[in-house]
């Protein structure tokens, strides 16, 4: 029981809630390539204080459950080894494209973080410059 304690206390680095992710896809920019799209939305600052927190949607369209849950772990695997580059406070959601099961059948987590890489460092593809 005492563990259950200390990790509430934690702060929370998801999003869960639908009008978290309703705030981030209305509010947000957004970057896109042909697996990944990604939504990025700078919190107020009241609410700012904290890590980033992430949102991940991957349809039905991807494939079953055991390749949505597969491509889900391959996209928070890759969000976290990047989210040192990005600033604290804002919120981020990551919505899978068809096609993505592939890419994670060939090439696994490493070819989630090179294709969602792209998508933070500005490279070619995208709507806008480097997510901030």
């Amino acid at each position: 029981m005492a563990d259950q304690g200390r990790r509430d206390a934690r702060p929370r680095r998801r999003l869960s809630r639908s009008g978290d992710f309703d705030r981030v896809y209305r509010d947000g920019i957004s970057r896109g390539n042909r697996f990944l799209v990604l939504y990025s939305f700078a919190r107020d600052e009241d609410e700012a204080s904290g890590e980033a927190r992430l949102g991940v949607s991957v349809g039905r369209r991807v494939g079953r459950a055991v390749q949505r849950n597969k491509v889900k772990r391959a996209i928070r695997e890759s969000f976290w080894k990047l989210a040192g580059d990005l600033p604290d406070g804002h919120d981020y959601v990551i919505v899978a494209r068809p096609g993505i099961e592939g890419l994670v059948e060939r090439e696994g987590a490493n070819g989630v973080l090179a294709s969602l890489a792209e998508l933070v460092g500005g490279g070619e593809g995208g709507t806008e410059g480097r997510l901030s």
